[in-house]
């Protein structure tokens, strides 16, 4: 303070209320927001209590675009669950307004100079477009019943897909982003494992029971044993997430050179197993199956070969010729993905058969958003939505045809070997090839349990794939020269 100042001359905060115009203005606001939380209710009262740090998030974003990407990373963790506590509330489209924030915040950020779209100039991006065109086309798809159910299934089908890829190009530029991403994926997944472990000893909080009493019971309450679900949209995507991420944690725990961050992979890898178990969810086994088999062949090495390959015939020998453990219910029910004559998948096979004679004809499927029980809230009595689908290539070769389905493998399948290709003879920073190799080993893992499971195109697997396909295909960027 200057010596010079006279302390009376020193407006206070309660002087500054004597001010005509301030007071009105607070009095504006306070009626204003008595009225809406009057009208809306407390959620509406919540909203503006929440404004203020809305507004300081927006104005972030357009300083610094990449938080729009890592919050929507984010975001794909929590945002399907939480509709047993919002209600009334479409949550679900927060997604694409963070992701359109994004773009916006992009292009004002670069308002005085013109954006440099080059590193998005990808065959990823084009391959993302393709598949998003395809699904563009499928709306003139004349066996499609209801648009509304078109532009329902097409978001988490091909639209996300085709916006964050080339935002990860943009963004994620160097080894210290590629890292943010990756911490934030495993602390999110250390966070729902928590929860998880919370559910089994706590018990559920009542606005998840009220979801289990509202029909969510069905499918996750066995022989009354609760199927543990976390913050996520249900127990099936729980349980393939968790297990996805264990396997990239594991293999970047491996890597790492530094402590502590070999203990926070670690840490996650060991959760994320933990919770796919916690889940029941028989076709996540299949990730760390399928994951740790490629990473075995990825390291070119006998002897890491020889050994990976041992661990996963044990696992094998464990759950299939073997009753160990059969008094545990997650256990039991791992196993029963083991036996091919399972009732459960004797139905899917003969749903598949149903499917195969609808679509005989119909080379571009039933159309986008029209199969599986979800779409019986468009379509109550259609055809395709009273066959359970139950699987992610079963839901695309319902919805989009055998030339969909042919179309999304081949990208699936380019993006593994061109990767693999990467690692194996072009990557020559140990650290970088193995966090690469940690990403397509996750990534092949995700794409074989889909095949019992709808978990690739559902939040937060989805969204972490289309990340790790961005990262994967542009790799030399990370590499050292």
């Amino acid at each position: 303070m200057n010596d010079q100042t006279n302390p009376f001359e020193i407006l206070t905060g309660s002087d500054k209320l004597r001010s005509p115009r301030l007071l009105l203005v607070i009095i504006f606001l306070s009626v204003g927001c008595a009225v809406v939380i009057g009208i809306q209710g407390m959620v509406a009262g919540i909203g503006l209590l929440f404004l203020p740090f809305i507004l300081l998030y927006v104005y972030m974003i357009f300083r610094r675009p990449i938080l729009g990407l890592y919050t929507a990373i984010g975001l794909g963790f929590i945002i399907l669950g939480s509709v047993r506590y919002i209600k009334g509330v479409q949550v679900g489209l927060a997604m694409d307004g963070i992701l359109f924030l994004t773009y916006i915040a992009l292009i004002f950020n670069k308002f005085h100079e013109k954006i440099d779209w080059s590193p998005a100039k990808k065959d990823i991006t084009i391959l993302a477009t393709i598949w998003f065109g395809y699904s563009l086309f499928e709306f003139f798809n004349p066996e499609v019943q209801s648009r509304e159910a078109w532009l329902a299934g097409m978001r988490g089908v091909s639209l996300y897909m085709f916006l964050t890829i080339p935002l990860v190009l943009l963004f994620i530029t160097d080894r210290k982003k590629m890292d943010v991403f990756l911490y934030i994926w495993c602390g999110f997944s250390i966070l729902a494992s928590m929860k998880g472990i919370m559910q089994l000893t706590i018990g559920v909080d009542r606005w998840e029971k009220a979801w289990l009493d509202g029909g969510g019971a069905v499918t996750h309450i066995i022989f009354g044993k609760l199927r543990i679900f976390s913050f996520m949209s249900d127990a099936g995507q729980f349980g393939a997430n968790q297990a996805y991420s264990g396997v990239v944690a594991t293999i970047i725990g491996f890597a790492e050179k530094n402590k502590w961050k070999r203990i926070f992979y670690f840490t996650a890898a060991g959760l994320g197993f933990y919770g796919m178990f916690l889940s029941g969810t028989r076709g996540a086994i299949s990730i760390p199956f399928a994951g740790f088999l490629l990473y075995s062949l990825l390291r070119k090495q006998k002897v890491v070969v020889g050994i990976g390959i041992l661990l996963l015939a044990l696992v094998y020998i464990f759950f299939k010729y073997t009753s160990i453990g059969q008094d545990n219910l997650q256990i039991r029910r791992m196993r029963s993905a083991f036996d091919p004559n399972d009732p459960s998948f004797q139905v899917r096979l003969a749903n598949q058969k149903k499917l195969s004679t609808y679509l005989s004809n119909k080379p571009f499927g039933g159309g986008i958003g029209h199969a599986g029980v979800k779409a019986q809230r468009y379509l109550p009595n259609a055809f395709l939505s009273q066959v359970a689908t139950d699987s992610w290539y079963v839901l695309l070769w319902a919805e989009q045809g055998i030339v969909g389905l042919a179309l999304h493998l081949f990208i699936l399948f380019y993006v593994v070997i061109k990767g693999s290709y990467w690692i194996l003879q072009k990557i020559r920073n140990p650290l970088i090839k193995w966090k690469m190799a940690a990403l397509v080993s996750g990534m092949f893992g995700v794409m074989v349990a889909s095949y019992g499971n709808a978990v690739l195109g559902t939040l937060p697997t989805g969204l972490l794939m289309y990340t790790s396909m961005a990262l994967l295909l542009n790799a030399k960027q990370f590499d050292d020269p």
